[in-house]
């Protein structure tokens, strides 16, 4: 799929990761609806890029707040033909601590967030791709593109939440993709290192240092920008889909 004139929503694009897919896609001329929960960053994001990007206040864990948003890039936009989910939290936190077991809603709010708010958008997004005109020879009508986590594979201690959460979306992607195969969209998860984000830049910078030191190579972070251009590879590659990708130096993430 081409990605000019194509209509792009990214979740928790105001900031990391998914500010730097939406940067990326509307220099390649796409049309971008930033779906988060910052209005000012999102407000000040569109003053500075321009008409071809919206922000809507949207709750990925909520199915009415999430249509709305659906509607409203719809309304502004004309269609949607792509999809990239990066709204995500991840708040360590022991399953047994010193004040006791990790309280249960604690859990199954990165759960909420992560896994079943990256469902409810690309089940809604997948309903309106269905309704687009082929956009290729073969009858591609959109992409969806996940973000788990190397986490999901290897997480560190204190991650018992935030690991299931980016196994479930790895977890997931083969049999979406198989679901909606037959609508010609296809679906990929990008699992992602260690990369630059305001997670990662909440870390004071002896921890950063550290967590560089794991990585095999290049002995750094990832930029915003490196996960924005496998984006574009994804959407451009017709022939990758139910693919889950890891992205991350080679890094193997140590217990703790």
């Amino acid at each position: 799929m081409e990605i000019k004139d194509k209509v792009a929503i990214v979740t928790g694009g105001a900031s990391g990761l998914g500010l730097g897919t939406v940067k990326s896609l509307m220099q390649q001329g796409a049309k971008v609806a930033i779906f988060d929960l910052n209005e000012e960053a999102g407000l000040q994001i569109c003053e500075e890029l321009g008409e071809n990007v919206s922000f809507f206040s949207v709750d990925v864990t909520d199915e009415a707040s999430t249509k709305a948003g659906i509607e409203k890039t719809i309304d502004r936009f004309g269609a949607v033909h792509i999809c990239v989910n990066c709204a995500g939290v991840g708040t360590p936190q022991k399953t047994l601590g010193r004040s006791g077991p990790i309280p249960l809603e604690n859990f199954k709010r990165v759960i909420d967030i992560n896994l079943v708010g990256t469902f409810n958008v690309l089940r809604l997004a997948a309903e309106q791709m269905s309704k687009n005109e082929p956009l290729t020879e073969s009858g591609e009508r959109g992409i969806i593109i996940n973000t788990a986590s190397v986490a999901a594979f290897d997480g560190q201690m204190g991650q018992a939440a935030y690991g299931a959460s980016k196994a479930g979306v790895a977890g997931m992607t083969l049999p979406i993709a198989r679901d909606l195969s037959e609508h010609g969209i296809r679906v990929n998860t990008i699992a992602p290192g260690l990369f630059r984000t305001p997670m990662a830049e909440s870390l004071p910078e002896k921890v950063v240092d550290k967590l560089e030191t794991m990585v095999e190579f290049p002995k750094r972070l990832g930029k915003p920008s490196e996960y924005a251009s496998l984006v574009s590879f994804m959407i451009e590659n017709e022939y990758i889909n139910g693919e889950v990708i890891r992205y991350d130096g080679g890094i193997r993430m140590a217990p703790r």
